[in-house]
């Protein structure tokens, strides 16, 4: 059986809570690797493709190993007084700092994570990006979709398998809330598609706000997107405060991130986009990166001298440190093309090969600054593991259309998401109700054979905005098909469609008045959120949910679960009656 789904995204107007947040620090999380003994092969700098019994060719779609390995954590979601580029604000931290603790696991391990609500002022929810989440859709971490908001005061455990390996990060799904800081990193030890001497872990590359982001764009909600005034790589930067001698905030004692390498050497780093609103264009000056992963899929390794990656994207990549010893730009390459920052070339860091150095960089760069907004090409994207699209229809008679009026607000098939936090989707379906709000922007998704079935979901941006889209799916890896910067011919365009191992990812950019086409798989009972994550969108509206395979959903779904659940949502519903929780925006 073949589907073949479509709906409309469009642009309205909407509001955003200007309540008060706050935290931060910018030391990045150490690593701690803690690998259990393999007994087969050993992953070492020189057999990074091995991992015990499994290795880079096990399907991890099929096959996970069970370690019986549970790794436990604490979070805490809380405020306070940050100043991460020397600019002095209120923001949210998680355990006090940004990024967040980095949660680090092997393939196969089981997480036990408690997260607990420290603000003062705003409900939470921890998303874990890009985990498909098989048989734990409870624990996706998205009020309104599949859980309450955790109240002020009170906590949650999300318990979950292992079954992907690779780089990640987990962030807020409450709001504009992740985009104040409440974000962290997530390390899934596993085997590689290249071998590498040492792992530097994440490089966050996100942009900044001086003031707090709801505030901001409370201010802003019926114009452009606004420009920050910043971006940090790992949590830290060094604003310029030479023009702002009369602010008291701006204090002048941010420091820039510092790399320390050892010439010969080989150094994985993992790049996460953790933007608001921005693409980058990654890169270290006189170095050339050889990519090895998108997302949490490993590919054929191929080599470039920069990488753009759009908001939500991860890379994973190696440097060969083999060039004079020196310091060196790293540069987070803002595309200022494609969202103005205010200091769009200020975000950088600096590479040392000599550790006592105190020097700035004098290194200049060669990279060639790109004048798109795309992805990567996808023929560079290519998949380790081969895995074909087979059986799908090439016609169509709907597929989503993004349009926009004279507001800044989206609608998706005349209807922007707007959730509850104290309805999510899944008590709705705990409930045993049949009819879910419109505002919701549920689409039914229900496996109909045992045959190898797909779901093909074409976007078409019709807003004539020009604007890039990353296009995020909750619970899948998906299939890019297609991705043109042209319109999408419902009688011809399918014929062109790759289907021949394409690339598979969680997040793709849908090239601004142009089409993106991807197809997944309808095994993994839920309800799943596809949103764009470009934060002011989401926020806006620009998000739609499957709910697949209702009648499966809540087999999945234990006594505990169910009881935590209702908890969770007791809690929020006794807070809501006493405490401010204005929603002004779509909640996600």
């Amino acid at each position: 059986m073949k589907s073949a789904l479509g709906c409309v995204f469009s642009a309205l107007a909407a509001s955003v809570s200007s309540s008060s947040l706050h935290a931060l620090r910018q030391t990045p999380p150490q690593l701690d690797y803690n690998l259990l003994p393999r007994a087969a092969c050993d992953n070492t700098n020189k057999s990074r493709n091995c991992w015990g019994n499994y290795s880079i060719d096990t399907n991890y779609y099929d096959e996970t190993p069970d370690t019986g390995v549970t790794r436990e954590y604490w979070l805490s979601v809380e405020e306070g007084d940050c100043a991460p580029d020397g600019y002095a604000r209120q923001c949210q931290t998680i355990n006090g700092t940004v990024p967040g603790p980095t949660i680090f696991a092997d393939w196969g391990d089981s997480l036990i994570i408690h997260v607990t609500n420290n603000l003062k002022s705003n409900g939470t929810g921890i998303h874990w990006h890009g985990l498909r989440q098989s048989g734990s859709n409870i624990y996706d971490g998205v009020p309104g979709i599949t859980q309450c908001a955790i109240a002020i005061g009170q906590s949650m455990t999300y318990r979950f398998k292992v079954s992907q390996y690779g780089s990640t990060w987990y962030h807020s799904h409450f709001s504009l809330q992740y985009a104040n800081g409440v974000f962290g990193g997530m390390i899934f030890n596993g085997p590689a598609t290249a071998n590498y001497d040492e792992d530097l872990g994440h490089l966050f590359l996100s942009d900044w706000s001086h003031v707090d982001v709801f505030t901001r764009w409370f201010a802003a909600r019926n114009g452009q997107p606004p420009a920050l005034e910043s971006g940090l790589i790992n949590g830290t930067n060094k604003f310029d405060c030479s023009n702002s001698s009369t602010d008291p905030n701006c204090t002048g004692r941010g420091v820039k991130l510092t790399t320390v390498v050892e010439k010969g050497k080989k150094y994985r780093l993992r790049l996460v986009n953790a933007a608001v609103d921005g693409v980058f264009q990654f890169s270290i000056d006189k170095h050339k990166l050889k990519v090895i992963a998108a997302d949490l899929v490993p590919i054929k390794p191929y080599s470039t001298s920069s990488l753009k990656l759009t908001e939500g994207q991860r890379y994973d990549i190696i440097f060969h440190a083999n060039q004079a010893v020196d310091n060196y730009w790293v540069r987070a390459g803002w595309l200022n093309a494609c969202q103005p920052n205010v200091n769009p070339d200020s975000i950088t860091s600096v590479l040392r090969y000599n550790a006592s150095s105190t020097l700035d960089p004098t290194s200049v760069s060669d990279v060639t600054v790109s004048s798109d907004c795309l992805d990567e090409p996808l023929a560079s994207l290519v998949p380790h593991l081969k895995m074909d699209v087979t059986n799908i229809q090439k016609s169509f008679d709907t597929y989503l259309n993004i349009s926009t009026t004279n507001y800044v607000h989206w609608t998706i098939n005349t209807s922007s998401l707007l959730i509850d936090w104290n309805n999510p989707t899944l008590k709705q379906v705990f409930n045993g109700e049949s009819l879910f709000p419109t505002d919701y922007n549920v689409l039914a998704i229900n496996k109909t054979t045992t045959d190898n079935e797909w779901i093909v979901l074409v976007i078409q941006d019709q807003s004539n905005l020009g604007l890039e889209h990353p296009i995020h799916l909750h619970g899948h890896d998906f299939w890019i098909l297609d991705q043109s910067t042209g319109t999408f011919d419902a009688a011809t365009s399918p014929q062109s469609f790759k289907t021949k191992n394409p690339p598979r990812r969680d997040v793709a950019a849908l090239p601004g008045n142009g089409y993106l086409a991807i197809a997944f798989m309808p095994d993994n009972p839920g309800a799943w959120l596809c949103h764009c994550h470009i934060a002011w969108h989401a926020s806006e509206g620009l998000s739609l949910e499957f709910l697949e395979r209702e009648a499966d959903i809540q087999a999945d779904v234990s006594d505990s679960d169910r009881t935590q659940f209702n908890d969770i949502c007791q809690t929020w519903s006794d807070n809501v009656g006493t405490q401010a929780f204005p929603q002004e925006d779509s909640g996600i």
